[in-house]
């Protein structure tokens, strides 16, 4: 009686699974999920997206080990010029509230600029480990590339330098910190004279 009752329920609960699945496939292919980064999220989707996203990271980040010189004015100047090529248009930069980026990407880059939000205001050691990982491997289906594929660690630490500082520059200050010199804006291969401006 008692198997019976057993087989019964692993019955019912292997046809609910199925049919789950089977209603999950069909609302995946009839595309009536609305996927323009102009329409956004309904709460579940975002809710689940941002958690999946916040554990993956902490996960990911964990053991990453946080260089002893973390923070030297060195660093500062090097991540810099960096963040400002490759960072600002979307994350914008002091005294900036908006771009074209931000109001066209979904989910609105935050702004690095301001000072950290309780997620990413943990301690700076686990702060630092969080934006390595997000700078070196991006995040999918954001719009934040994964820039590992062509900066090497130390240049993407420089960068976590300049992100620890950017929340206390004045757009002066930034200005400053952000200029390349004329050798690093040259390009690649070109021949230097003295006679060019």
């Amino acid at each position: 009686m008692k198997s019976r009752a057993l087989l019964s329920c692993g019955k019912c609960l292997l046809g609910t699974g199925l049919f789950a699945l089977a209603a999950g496939m069909a609302f995946l292919y009839s595309g009536w999920y609305p996927i323009g980064a102009d329409v956004p999220h309904n709460g579940l989707t975002y809710w689940a997206l941002e958690t999946l996203r916040e554990r993956s990271i902490a996960r990911a980040s964990a053991d990453i080990e946080v260089p002893g010189d973390l923070g030297t004015p060195n660093r500062l100047l090097a991540g810099g010029a960096d963040y400002n090529d490759m960072c600002a248009g979307c994350h914008l930069r002091p005294g900036k509230k908006e771009s074209d980026f931000t109001l066209g990407l979904y989910p609105v880059p935050p702004n690095l600029s301001l000072p950290p939000t309780q997620v990413d205001g943990k301690d700076l050691t686990a702060q630092a480990r969080r934006r390595f990982w997000i700078i070196k491997h991006g995040i999918k289906a954001s719009g934040m590339p994964a820039w590992g594929t062509t900066h090497d660690d130390e240049r993407i630490w420089n960068m976590v330098t300049f992100l620890q500082r950017l929340p206390e520059l004045t757009p002066e200050q930034y200005q400053i910190l952000t200029a390349r010199s004329d050798e690093e804006a040259m390009p690649q291969g070109a021949i230097q004279d003295g006679n060019q401006p």
